[in-house]
């Protein structure tokens, strides 16, 4: 089930401790077939429960501070990207070529947001000279979906009829391999029963919904006590942020909140999107590092770090000798965050992801659609899911490490949040208390507004919530790649 309690035991935590959480229902809240509502609840609960638990540690606290999760705070957040406005503009959404097609036996659904995906889909279609606008680091694992597309008007236009024609020609199967073989983005569309035989899923399956391990026995730096409120958990705590899009983001985000120095970094070559950094990048700073030639300021940052979260493919870092185990060698006591979009084991472990393509792969487009047609879950909730739970993960592992110290490694899959989500019965994720609030039909009371360097934001309030814990992040985002690759 999308329960509390069993994401709370994924997280090798204290089944007692549930009962500090209190849920707010409130009808109208994510709406669906498969049950998005008690997934955001689950993983938003349990990471909220992880906040409190780690500042009753540190604060010496006789118990841990009660949870609240509130299923308005959770609609809005979980669409956090939708509800964000930039000196009153709405941010760009999905680009024309990242939609659903039909094919010539059933669909299938590209990516196409980023420049480097574009090209490679419209070479595979040969509708662009092979080799053309192909550049770019593609080893990061993107868990969401928003960019601009440079062209527009009639040309772009033109452009979407010539992709649908090429791709009516051609079953969903043969597109999704010939896309991936050119090193772009596209799956076909599976129904549940379809996924539930596919070799990944068998690989899924066979994992736990948070894999967790030891990575040596030297102590952990030693976090000072904490005292006053807000309580911020996490305060003292660097973390090293090589992640993009929506769910490592998310996780960084909301470990910003928890008071973690979040250093964001990025190859230079690789911009982010304008949007989705003012919407992920709230607590954090950001610079750009190229790890191929500016590997003595990584290895500075890496001595000083006590978190690493990583959203490159599975085996992508093991080139540069960034894997967990050589990470932890080199920065004994580390905590190491993995994030993918489809798992580290089976034979689509190599494959780049996004939320909207892992939708389509295991079933939840083909469940939440109708009359022939695909549908969608109302937010992007394997990757909002994903991030919390990630974030969750890295707040357990801190609190383990208090007790006896040692470096940790924490894994989480896209895929492997949508099996939870697929196979759960509805109506099981809520506090052992329960209060009934008003239906949920507008955003506004979870949407606050800041000025940055970017421009007046309006923007989704976290969702955590615990008692005298942090509402709000310490800093608004400022343009990408900006700050400099060091320790504040």
């Amino acid at each position: 089930m999308t329960d509390i309690s069993f994401a709370w035991s994924a997280l090798g935590g204290d089944p007692g401790l549930v009962q500090r959480i209190t849920t707010v229902e409130r009808e109208g809240a994510l709406t669906a077939r498969l049950p998005v509502r008690d997934l955001a609840r689950a993983c938003v609960g349990a990471c909220a429960l992880a906040a409190a638990e780690l500042a009753a540690r540190r604060a010496a606290l006789a118990e841990v501070p009660a949870v609240r999760v509130d299923d308005g705070a959770l609609a809005t957040a979980f669409v956090s990207e939708r509800h964000l406005l930039i000196d009153g503009r709405a941010p760009v959404t999905f680009a024309p070529l990242s939609r659903f097609w039909r094919t010539a036996d059933g669909w299938v659904r590209t990516h196409a947001n980023y420049p480097h995906h574009r090209a490679r889909l419209l070479s595979a279609l040969g509708l662009l000279p092979s080799g053309e606008g192909h550049g770019g680091n593609g080893d990061r694992d993107g868990n969401g979906d928003r960019d601009r597309d440079g062209n527009g008007g009639g040309d772009q236009d033109a452009l979407v009829a010539a992709v649908a024609s090429a791709l009516a020609e051609r079953s969903a199967l043969d597109v999704e391999e010939a896309v991936y073989a050119a090193g772009g983005l596209a799956v076909a569309l599976r129904t549940p029963e379809e996924w539930a035989a596919h070799p990944q899923h068998a690989e899924l399956a066979a994992r736990p919904l948070v894999e967790r391990g030891r990575l040596g026995t030297a102590r952990a730096r030693v976090l000072p006590s904490l005292t006053g409120t807000p309580l911020l958990p996490a305060a003292g705590v660097r973390v090293l942020d090589l992640t993009r899009v929506i769910a490592g983001p998310v996780a960084t985000r909301t470990l910003a909140l928890l008071g973690a120095d979040v250093l964001r970094v990025d190859p230079p070559h690789l911009p982010e999107l304008a949007d989705q950094h003012a919407d992920t990048g709230f607590g954090k700073r950001s610079a750009a590092l190229d790890l191929a030639t500016d590997r003595a300021a990584f290895e500075e940052l890496l001595a000083g770090a006590d978190v690493v979260v990583t959203g490159y493919r599975p085996g992508a870092l093991g080139r540069f000798g960034l894997s967990p185990e050589a990470l932890a060698e080199r920065r004994p006591g580390l905590v190491v965050a993995e994030l993918s979009a489809w798992g580290a084991y089976g034979p689509w472990a190599r494959r780049r992801g996004f939320d909207s393509l892992v939708q389509v792969a295991t079933g939840i487009a083909a469940a939440e659609g109708g009359d022939g047609q695909p549908g969608a879950l109302p937010a992007q909730a394997l990757d909002h899911g994903t991030g919390y739970l990630l974030a969750a993960a890295v707040l357990r592992a801190l609190t383990e490490q208090s007790h006896d110290g040692g470096g940790r490694f924490v894994r989480l899959a896209l895929a492997r949040t949508a099996a939870w989500l697929t196979e759960a019965a509805p109506g099981a994720a809520r506090g052992p208390e329960r209060d009934q609030g008003a239906p949920y039909d507008s955003p506004a009371p979870w949407l606050d507004e800041t000025d940055s360097r970017i421009g007046r934001l309006r923007h989704a309030r976290s969702p955590l919530a615990f008692t005298d814990g942090p509402t709000t992040w310490p800093r608004p985002p400022g343009p990408w790649g900006t700050d400099a690759p060091h320790w504040s």
